[in-house]
């Protein structure tokens, strides 16, 4: 029977404890200047390649990687971890081993000083002002916007709308192109795997306009069957909202097959790419996605801000979403003309500062560059999925990693009988290790998987296999104390 009050067992622990694990050494005064490595847990730390940091905005991993022979056979988990302050702590007595990163990423020092800068030199507000601060804040601003719209290789920027996240994104797809463009008996095609955020806002739309969601189910690997969605297309079919990377499954659909079908038959296609843009090389133009939405908070970003992708003819056929000031031409008392997109989809004050940190972000990870870091993560990706098999009486989800096949970095799993927040729990109190526990925003996947919820490791290009270990020394000591109860 799954232990579900955790905290009834865990004043046990202190008399258990040396059974079990040992504490590791304090970390409390770790210097994030120094790569920490570590062949176990409980053993001494050594550092590799320690270096003297300078304070300025363009150092970064990728400059020391190219400065420091000593570096070269240093995995880029090693390399960038000292850009990330929030990972040189201690957590309930150990070194943090943050595996969240499918919920949001962490932020690296260049991007928390773009953020202090705005604030401290040229806070002031866009598109409004001629005076220097506003100047300067608005260029800053539309700045970030080219880099992201360089970074998934958008044709012009004006094809980036700024949303406070993706599911303001999807939100926005939705109700100005879904209202406009959906009428009864036309078909709406999603898979089980989606988020909550793809699915919600198109069964309200649906139940305004007539429209039918179908969902398309898992394959025999436990990824969402291609096959069958491609059946699913017809002349009905009028827009397919899917995920990118499955942030459940770690499967990844083939966008570029998936958008020549849709086409085929007239569709439109929304991708999801919250778990994609983060970790590989998005390219739009190649995938020839109608629209794409993604976080800044998962790709190193601040939160607050996300983007919508579109393409500049759909987004000029398309009316409002928010109404106020910024999105207009001219405002009449009896009605309003429009902005051209991007600003008729910003009513308001946008969340400045943040558009200036995911510039930051889009920076940083483009000079340490995509590839390399897909590269790095799908290593990391079959190295953790491989380590979690050997924890007993594991249960793993989604297809297992082959040639063929590459897995995202992320994991979620559960023990038998043995309630995955408890693990979350335990973990993170005794090992300072740092998961996820839930459904995930992935309710109807995970009925159909047969649980109410499961465990989630998700790792990013600043982990090491270090912290793998770590995390798997910590997951088998948790899986025996609490079988210690059978």
């Amino acid at each position: 029977m799954p232990y579900t009050f955790l905290h009834l067992h865990l004043h046990l622990r202190s008399s258990m404890m040396e059974t079990f694990v040992h504490k590791l050494p304090s970390f409390k005064f770790l210097n994030p200047n120094s790569y920490y490595c570590s062949t176990t847990r409980t053993s001494k730390s050594f550092l590799v390649g320690s270096r003297r940091r300078s304070s300025s905005l363009s150092t970064s991993a990728s400059a020391v990687r190219q400065t420091d022979p000593v570096l070269e056979s240093v995995s880029l988990g090693h390399i960038t971890r000292p850009d990330f302050p929030i990972l040189h702590q201690e957590v309930n007595g150990s070194r943090l081993v943050y595996l969240d990163n499918a919920a949001t990423s962490q932020k690296p020092s260049v991007v928390l000083k773009a953020l202090q800068n705005y604030y401290e030199l040229y806070n002031s507000n866009v598109h409004r002002g001629i005076h220097f601060l506003s100047a300067k804040a608005t260029d800053a601003y539309e700045l970030a916007r080219k880099k992201v719209a360089a970074f998934i290789n958008a044709s012009e920027s004006r094809e980036i709308v700024f949303t406070k996240n993706a599911t303001e994104a999807i939100n926005l797809v939705a109700y100005s192109w879904g209202l406009t463009n959906l009428k009864p008996e036309d078909e709406i095609i999603l898979t089980i795997a989606e988020h909550h955020s793809a699915i919600v806002p198109w069964q309200l739309v649906a139940q305004k306009t007539g429209a039918i969601l179908k969902f398309v189910s898992l394959n025999e690997d436990e990824a969402p069957d291609i096959d069958k969605l491609r059946q699913t297309f017809s002349k009905k079919t009028k827009i397919v909202v899917v995920h990118h990377v499955s942030n459940t499954l770690a499967s990844v659909l083939p966008i570029e097959e998936i958008v020549l079908w849709a086409h085929d038959v007239g569709a439109k296609v929304l991708v999801d790419a919250c778990q994609s843009v983060p970790h590989m090389v998005v390219n739009v133009q190649s995938l020839d996605v109608d629209f794409l939405v993604a976080s800044s908070h998962k790709m190193c970003g601040p939160t607050g801000i996300g983007f919508l992708y579109g393409k500049s003819e759909l987004l000029s056929a398309m009316p409002p979403f928010l109404g106020g000031g910024e999105m207009i031409s001219d405002v009449f008392l009896d009605h309003s003309t429009y902005a051209e997109p991007p600003s008729r989809f910003e009513a308001g004050t946008p969340a400045i500062g943040e558009a200036i940190g995911l510039g930051a972000a889009i920076d940083y990870l483009s000079r340490l560059g995509m590839q390399k870091i897909h590269d790095y993560e799908t290593e990391l990706a079959k190295y953790l999925y491989e380590s979690l098999l050997s924890v007993p009486n594991i249960r793993v989800y989604g297809p297992a990693p082959s040639e063929k096949v590459n897995r995202a970095a992320l994991c979620s799993f559960n023990v038998e009988n043995i309630h995955p927040t408890d693990i979350a729990t335990f973990l993170d109190q005794q090992h300072g290790v740092a998961i996820r526990s839930g459904h995930h925003c992935a309710q109807p996947l995970h009925r159909h998987l047969g649980v109410n919820a499961s465990a989630r490791a998700s790792l990013h290009f600043y982990n090491t296999k270090e912290d793998v270990d770590d995390f798997i020394r910590a997951l088998n000591d948790t899986v025996s104390f609490f079988n210690s109860f059978k």
